[in-house]
């Protein structure tokens, strides 16, 4: 229970919401940590600035044996989403990339860092998009699409969460000029699970002598390259509390009109039966009688057997004159 005024409007702005604000990252190190790391760190922290925070101290923390520590930092500093970095002779160039749920963590991964092939940010000199954007983000490979929930799913889920940005409702074209591309091949070397190879950049508009302007994409780092470790998947009733939808935020179904997955609106129309016979058709010379002689002449003949004497027999039958 709050004892001032204060501590009241602090723990006021953290009770839950219909419209949960933007999910702030919170980037921390272990007690020991590379400088790899620490550069990857500081990347992730430039690209989703200002909705992060970084410590720069070392912090004695093991997330997959005691998580109490994180849960604290998550509380601590209002944060749903956690970066920690570590280096160990077992677990070289680790990042567990975590996500929270009411101050206690929901769901884990661990990866690790290809030092051959990382990049930093400041490696590529072309120019730097600008702070605060919201990112374009991209996944291939089937591995991510995989129906049944594994690694690749569980990291899509992550880094979509770690890098969407907020909800806006209107998109300026001036504003998208970082795409996150996340590649998963199909099989890795000596059977080992695929990589996971972070690429980031930015998309240029050039004058085209049209309309519409030229597009183009440069490379601005950072690059990386994952290799899957540990994960630790959500409880089912923790999960379940997570993803319950508050009142209020689905609209009211209407009679006869749906929404499809793109946002387009469907709509239903029902008519009442229809008399074809009553139906205005078009009209055509060809179809009408008296322009074929051989027609004339069977409509002739059809009305000479109407018209023609009935002869009742004794048993009661009706016989036709025959027509000579």
């Amino acid at each position: 229970k709050p004892k001032t005024a204060r501590s009241k409007r602090e723990l006021a702005k953290r009770e839950p919401l219909v419209q949960e604000n933007t999910k702030t990252v919170l980037l921390l190190r272990g007690s020991s940590c590379s400088s790899l790391i620490q550069d990857v760190l500081a990347d992730i922290n430039a690209l989703k600035r200002p909705f992060s925070i970084r410590f720069t101290k070392k912090n004695e923390i093991h997330p997959f044996d005691d998580a109490s520590s994180l849960e604290f930092f998550s509380q601590k500093n209002d944060t749903a989403l956690l970066l920690f970095g570590s280096h160990s002779k077992k677990r070289p160039h680790c990042l567990t990339w975590i996500r929270c749920f009411g101050g206690q963590v929901l769901d884990m991964l661990e990866v690790f860092v290809v030092k051959d092939t990382a990049r930093t940010l400041s490696q590529f000199k072309s120019e730097k998009c600008k702070v605060g954007l919201k990112p374009l983000l991209s996944f291939s490979g089937t591995q991510f699409e995989n129906p049944v929930a594994n690694h690749y799913t569980l990291a899509r889920s992550l880094f979509t969460d770690f890098f969407r940005g907020g909800e806006s409702s209107n998109v300026d074209v001036e504003g998208l000029q970082l795409m996150i591309n996340f590649t998963a091949g199909e099989d890795g070397q000596n059977g080992s699970p695929p990589k996971i190879q972070m690429r980031c950049w930015r998309i240029v508009t050039k004058r085209s002598g049209q309309r519409v302007p030229r597009v183009e994409v440069e490379e601005m780092g950072p690059r990386i390259d994952f290799t899957i470790g540990r994960i630790k998947e959500a409880e089912g009733s923790l999960w379940k509390e997570a993803m319950k939808k508050p009142r209020g935020v689905e609209p009211k179904s209407k009679k006869n009109i749906e929404t499809d997955l793109v946002g387009d609106k469907i709509g239903r129309i029902h008519l009442g039966n229809q008399d074809l016979a009553e139906m205005q058709t078009r009209k055509m010379k060809g179809l009408k009688r008296g322009r074929d002689p051989s027609a004339e002449e069977y409509a002739e003949n059809v009305s000479i057997i109407g018209e023609g004497d009935a002869s009742v027999a004794d048993d009661g039958d009706i016989k036709r004159q025959r027509i000579a």
